[in-house]
């Protein structure tokens, strides 16, 4: 069952995990910390940071978010979007 629906307000976590020791992270770290809209569920997968480190992997919601430039740029392109592919437990609601 996913959290979130097409439209949803969300922010991507503020978390550091590789400061803690050896991961691997599919979120970019520019990302962490803004603000995005749910564009569509892509279906539910292996979490790919327990796959990394062959560890049972959860299955987790996989999303499109969309980012308005002016919420990630300083000098951000009118009418532009960037779409990433983010995990739902790097999601929360707004």
């Amino acid at each position: 069952m996913s959290r979130f629906r097409v439209g949803d307000k969300v922010r991507v976590r503020e978390d550091w995990p590789e400061q803690r020791g050896p991961v691997h992270i599919r979120t970019p770290h520019y990302l962490r910390g803004r603000a995005g809209e749910i564009a569509a569920l892509l279906g539910v997968f292996p979490n790919p940071e327990d796959l990394a480190f062959d560890r049972p992997a959860p299955r987790l919601p996989l999303y499109h978010v969309r980012f308005r430039p002016e919420a990630l740029w300083p000098e951000p392109v009118s009418g532009e979007t960037l779409l990433v592919e983010i995990f739902e437990p790097w999601l929360t609601p707004l």
